[in-house]
């Protein structure tokens, strides 16, 4: 058998060599497009979330200028009261309010629990203009008002920290809602014054004691 020339050797370094800075040139680009991958994910990943977040922002200033609209509107047939004209006083006898329901004067030192709290049964009005004073809206109907609406709102109500609603069979309109020094009458749940009303005054400017809490009150059934 004949020996290997060193031509033969030659030829197969060579080869070798080859093969050799072929695969380098592979490897070099493969990291280059793993690079340019990796940057155009990063890239697309920043952009997208620089997208979401501007969105969100826009989202929240809307909703926020939403409020702030809702919250400087007049509603229909609201009635007022000057709030200096309110007393403030905590009392444990019993307080002679010139409306029906209250919206502000002495009342109990404690507030009727109003978060979000639906009461069947009538509840003390002392106690429930505590609520008011708190921020508190509180939402009433007489024996006029059909179960669907009362179904409704007691829904709306769970839904709304700062809130409470009981029936109240003296008052003259079938459905009404109170807040400090003010008030509004419907007919039924779906007159748009009444998310107009939740709006404006759940713990909105008409509060005395913005933040006070609506919890570890009187309980009602």
């Amino acid at each position: 058998m004949a020996g290997t020339t060193p031509t033969d050797r030659n030829s197969r370094q060579a080869r070798i060599a080859e093969m050799r800075r072929a695969e380098r040139s592979r490897e070099r680009r493969n990291k280059v497009v793993a690079i340019t991958v990796s940057a155009a994910v990063v890239a697309g990943l920043v952009g997208f979330g620089a997208w979401v977040l501007i969105d969100r922002k826009n989202k929240d200033d809307a909703a926020a200028k939403a409020v702030a609209a809702a919250r400087t509107a007049t509603v229909a047939e609201e009635q007022s009261w000057d709030p200096k004209t309110l007393g403030r006083n905590h009392v444990e006898t019993p307080v002679s309010y010139p409306m029906n329901p209250p919206v502000g004067g002495d009342h109990h030192p404690r507030w009727m629990n109003c978060n979000g709290d639906v009461y069947k049964n009538p509840v003390p009005q002392v106690n429930a203009v505590h609520s008011l004073e708190h921020g508190a809206v509180w939402v009433t109907y007489n024996e006029k008002a059909p179960q669907a609406d009362i179904d409704q709102l007691a829904d709306r109500v769970a839904k709304t920290p700062y809130t409470l609603m009981s029936p109240v069979k003296e008052q003259s309109g079938t459905i009404m809602l109170s807040a400090w020094g003010k008030q509004v009458t419907v007919d039924s749940a779906a007159d748009p014054r009444v998310k107009q009303f939740f709006t404006k005054y759940v713990q909105g400017p008409q509060t005395p004691e913005p933040g006070a809490a609506c919890t570890n009150g009187l309980v009602g059934k």
